[in-house]
């Protein structure tokens, strides 16, 4: 089975929590805290190998989840850092996120790397805390949670060139003919469910991968037919080849199969139209080949080279594969995705805190307040609630966000339940 898209669930280890200890060593008076930080958590890394070719496996596995880092220590041993965890994933992968639909990374060279959630960093032992005015705190964190995110994983294949067309004009021939992929060929409509790849040769030693893809109809880039489903396929290609069927045996006229397929291409993607194209009329074998040609370069305004070819018998073939790969030569790569670097500006990126606020307040059905946000609940999950001195920490922290102030003015009174995540406090004033 192809598998070209897919959605899962990825999360990056919490880190290591940090401890607690102190030194109570024989000739050490006074010896002070002693608890190690603890470890960071594994990121989860995509990592490309060469030899995957579809998101297969991903079918079977949609979670992954990376250890924890390892807890602190006594004797201000630091807890060990969590390997990363590595997924693989076939070259031309691209990761998005679910939620912002931002692109976290394009993944087509084999070995490359890209972190797709990161790992928390571990917490601080209680050597970390000791001032002159606390010199033995009893207070230490636990660790950082790791990133956790949905993603989209989309495979786009890694091909030089891409055939295009109706149903059956002939591309999955002319791939079996050129290179040695076998494709299904048969005489009916989509008969090609899953884009073929094949490394194709010319005379003169020059190659490149060329890829037959399912057919396309009209209205393809709005989900009709079968072609709208590996449409995202040709996003990658740098010549397309647009292949016709010349004979016109299923009452189709060329002219308007040309029209029809330039029209789903620039409607799924305007920057496909950037490409070069390449006209093949096959078929040219068949009755009638002649004449419909003829009229279809007069219906065409444009100055076109056009390559009559048949398949079947191989005639024209050589020309065609030259002109690719001399096309191939001339054209750049086209990138998936705008980027607005500027090369020759030096610039330095600030990040400021924006002045959204770190936490909200709502009321639930009971009449007790409910506390949300990132921030407020990342600092929840760092609070160690078994030791007085952190309870006390978390407190202050909550009054020095604001939290407080704002249940005041919600109307909170003494004695009223506050809810953070699944845990219950009373509002004491």
């Amino acid at each position: 089975m192809f598998v070209d898209q897919v959605k899962v669930y990825v999360k990056g280890g919490d880190g290591g929590n940090g401890m607690v200890a102190f030194r109570r060593e024989k000739y050490v008076p006074k010896g002070g805290p002693a608890g190690g930080d603890g470890g960071k958590g594994a990121d989860v890394i995509f990592e490309v190998e060469e030899g995957l070719r579809t998101l297969m496996d991903f079918r079977y596995q949609r979670h992954f989840k990376a250890p924890r880092g390892e807890h602190g220590m006594s004797k201000n041993q630091h807890g060990k850092n969590a390997e990363p965890m590595v997924v693989k994933v076939p070259p031309g992968t691209v990761v998005t996120d679910d939620d912002t639909k931002q692109v976290i990374a394009d993944l087509t060279e084999h070995g490359q790397r890209a972190v797709i959630a990161h790992g928390g960093r571990g917490g601080r032992g209680n050597s970390r805390f000791a001032t002159p005015a606390n010199p033995a705190p009893e207070l230490s964190e636990n660790g950082e949670p790791g990133i956790e995110r949905y993603v989209s994983l989309e495979l786009k294949v890694l091909a030089d060139v891409g055939l295009v067309g109706f149903p059956s004009v002939g591309k999955s021939t002319l791939l079996s003919v050129v290179s040695s992929a076998k494709p299904k060929i048969a005489e009916y409509h989509f008969t090609t469910l899953v884009p073929n790849l094949g490394v194709v040769e010319t005379e003169d030693g020059r190659s490149f991968a060329m890829a037959d893809l399912p057919g396309l109809i009209e209205g393809a880039h709005s989900g009709v037919g079968l072609g709208h489903q590996f449409l995202r396929h040709i996003e990658r290609t740098r010549v397309i080849v647009h292949v016709i069927d010349m004979s016109a045996l299923e009452g189709r006229d060329p002219y308007e199969d040309y029209v029809t397929i330039n029209e789903e291409l620039k409607e799924y993607n305007l920057r496909l139209t950037e490409r070069p194209q390449i006209i093949v009329a096959n078929k040219m074998d068949m009755p009638e080949a002649e004449e419909n040609l003829a009229e279809f370069k007069e219906k065409l305004n444009e100055d076109l080279k056009i390559f009559p070819i048949s398949a079947l018998t191989r005639e024209g073939l050589r020309e065609l594969l030259f002109e690719i790969a001399d096309q191939l030569e001339n054209t750049p790569e086209f990138p998936l995705f705008d980027e607005e670097a500027v090369p020759e500006e030096h610039r330095v990126m600030y990040q400021f805190e924006t002045e959204a606020p770190n936490f909200a307040i709502s009321r639930d059905s009971d009449g007790s307040y409910v506390l949300s946000g990132e921030k407020i609940e990342k600092l929840f999950k760092m609070t160690d609630f078994s030791r007085e001195e952190s309870v006390r920490r978390f407190a202050r922290q909550l009054r020095g966000m604001g939290v407080d102030e704002a249940l005041r003015e919600r109307g909170a009174k003494d004695g009223d339940i506050v809810k953070l995540l699944e845990y219950e406090f009373e509002f004491i004033e």
